[in-house]
């Protein structure tokens, strides 16, 4: 997301010492982020008035399998390593929230992009279980000299500026609370609302939905009984910063039929219907962990009758399309960031269609507080701190003194 982030440096080489496990995993996380970020520039290329978003969800799919098709084609300890689609291409726009990926089946799958469409772009991909997911926000027809104006404007700075501070507070030590807040104070300097009781996650190996959570905009209930957690080093988080131009954030389901579906690891169920065992046997073979669409299964009209079972006994959950009421428009940013030794490190890379120059609005950030925090540089350099170090050690040398 931030611009001003630099890449962290590559440790000498050293033909002897093999990297250690955890400088592997990272690996396999930047490798899966820089197919997510070549597949997304070719996306945003083709989101273009007139594109038929279930055209571009296919695209989109067929690229993150060629991206990840083309690494880790090695055997390892005799086993190939696992790799491909960590979230489905998912086109939603204007006021659907996410998730929305039609079949050639569904009534809406004739659904083009039009002129001003407010459009959000998800994808993932994993390598070896280590996902990259981003997402981003683009207006179909924008450019510098046609910038985007009122609400979509607005909602768009609310997400961008919300995920770069959100970003920047996901650190060791602090609280998943305070993202919360950070987040909700961004959107409000717009008038907007982040989406109600969207979640965030831990990411560990085959997981994307791990016990760790970040939530926005809580309900009273919610407020009540989500869980504090505290960063702690060593830790992944995919960051979902979804914002709505409505006045309280709230979604709704519609009539939109469920295409994208997920195993849950932590549901046990011996499936009863044969078509169903056959049906949950294909998601575990072809998407392991990770979400996955029905068109990526054999035949789409079983599947959908053999998901119903898994559906109902939570061995498997649907990702549900939601809306925002029709006058109001949502945008999102995806970022995947690790805490690393030397700081928070971002895995996907910044956006890449949102600039300054294309979104004009009346509001800007006025909190100070959250001006300084958006200044500040998502790692602190070695410089600093030494500097705080130093003087940390001469307060402490007073104190003796005294």
């Amino acid at each position: 997301m931030s611009d001003t982030e630099k890449p962290a440096a590559a440790p000498a080489e050293d033909k002897k010492a093999a990297p250690s496990s955890a400088e592997a995993d990272l690996t396999k996380y930047k490798t899966a982020a820089e197919i997510v970020n070549h597949v997304m520039k070719k996306l945003i290329d083709i989101a273009v008035e007139g594109a038929k978003i279930i055209d571009l969800c296919i695209e989109g799919d067929k690229l993150l399998e060629a991206g990840t098709a083309g690494v880790y084609n090695k055997n390892v300890k005799g086993a190939k390593v696992s790799k491909g689609i960590a979230f489905p291409t998912s086109i939603s726009v204007n006021n659907t929230v996410a998730h929305f990926s039609p079949l050639a089946s569904d009534p809406q799958s004739s659904q083009a992009l039009a002129k001003d469409d407010v459009v959000k772009i998800h994808i993932g991909a994993q390598i070896d279980g280590f996902a990259a997911i981003s997402a981003e926000t683009i207006v179909v027809g924008a450019t510098p000299e046609n910038p985007v104006t009122g609400r979509r404007a607005d909602v768009l700075k609310a997400a961008w500026h919300a995920a770069e501070l959100a970003m920047r507070t996901i650190k060791v030590g602090n609280k998943n609370w305070a993202v919360t807040e950070v987040v909700g104070k961004a959107a409000a300097a717009w008038d907007c609302k982040p989406v109600e009781g969207m979640l965030s996650c831990q990411q560990t190996q085959n997981v994307i939905d791990g016990k760790k959570r970040i939530i926005l905009n809580p309900s009273e209930a919610q407020k009540r009984d989500f869980e504090v957690a505290t960063f702690v080093e060593g830790e992944v988080y995919g960051m979902d910063i979804l914002v709505s131009s409505g006045d309280d954030g709230k979604a709704r389901i519609e009539d939109t039929r469920t295409s994208i579906f997920q195993r849950d690891s932590a549901v046990s169920y011996q499936l009863k219907m044969k078509n169903s065992r056959a049906v949950f046997s294909e998601v575990q073979k072809k998407a392991a962990a990770f979400p996955f669409n029905i068109r990526t299964l054999e035949d789409e009209k079983r599947s959908r009758m053999g998901l119903q079972e898994a559906v109902q006994h939570g061995l498997v959950k649907p990702y549900e399309v939601i809306y925002t009421p029709s006058n109001t428009f949502v945008a999102a940013f995806h970022f995947t960031i690790a805490l690393l030794p030397g700081g928070p490190s971002l895995i996907t890379q910044p956006p890449i269609w949102y600039k300054p120059e294309l979104v004009k609005t009346d509001k800007e950030l006025e909190d100070e507080e959250l001006k300084a925090l958006l200044a500040q540089s998502l790692r602190e350099s070695k410089k600093s701190k030494k500097k705080k170090a130093k003087a940390a050690g001469e307060a402490e040398a007073e104190d003796k003194e005294e």
